[in-house]
């Protein structure tokens, strides 16, 4: 594959440490963008890549679990752990019976390119069936986090409901963990520091679903060393 060069900064570079009035209209253009990759016929999809369904969600946290959240002790006690242990598989479950659309499955801001016009879309191999908010899901929740009103007004201008955008927020922000677990183990440790506020989007994200809002308040104590490193 012949890719153009672009640049040497992607928007999470070129927008860390920049305010939320500058950032936010590249946000919204990758709004856009979502919905055009959302509005791909299915038929031209499914045949690409396995369907982010249950199955793959899943095993997604499973790495997590397996990876990090274990070996940290962060599942607390039997009961918790029991707890956590339904709750996630109940939102996997519940995001599977969504009807899926066309995804990108790797739609953040470190794989964006600000460019004059506008903003170039990297890594598009994964591209496949998935939950509806998963992309939007990713977008919001991985590097640059947007504060809640920036938040609120992209998720005003979304066509699914908000139940569906924090389960798939809580299944990616806990993916993405494990996936820079997985780095680390490699030697790529340069995803540690993103970590801690990607585990407190977790939490708060978990906090909004009816499968694991009880769990909330014991889970922050669980994990309360990593949340406050």
């Amino acid at each position: 594959m012949l890719v153009e060069d672009l640049g040497p900064e992607t928007l999470a570079e070129w927008g860390r440490g920049r305010p939320w009035c500058e950032l936010q209209p590249y946000f919204e253009r990758a709004l856009e963008l979502v919905d055009r990759i959302g509005r791909i016929p299915v038929e031209s999809v499914e045949g690409l890549n396995p369907r982010l369904g249950g199955e793959l969600l899943r095993k997604e946290l499973a790495q997590t679990w397996d990876l990090f959240l274990e070996p940290r002790a962060l599942t607390g006690g039997e009961r918790l752990t029991c707890a956590l242990g339904t709750a996630l598989d109940a939102i996997c479950a519940n995001l599977d019976a969504e009807t899926p659309i066309s995804c990108h499955r790797d739609f953040m801001v470190r794989n964006l390119m600000p460019v004059s016009d506008g903003l170039i879309v990297l890594d598009h191999q994964d591209l496949r069936l998935g939950p509806p908010a998963y992309d939007l899901a990713s977008l919001l929740n991985d590097t640059l986090f947007p504060p809640p009103e920036v938040e609120e007004a992209l998720l005003a201008r979304a066509t699914f409901d908000r139940v569906s955008y924090h389960r798939a927020a809580a299944q990616r922000t806990l993916k993405a963990i494990g996936t820079y677990a997985s780095f680390a183990l490699r030697g790529a440790d340069r995803h540690l520091p993103l970590v801690p506020p990607t585990l407190g989007r977790c939490l708060a994200h978990l906090a909004m679903l009816p499968e694991s809002a009880p769990l909330v308040s014991d889970l922050a104590e669980a994990w309360a060393p990593v949340l406050e490193t």
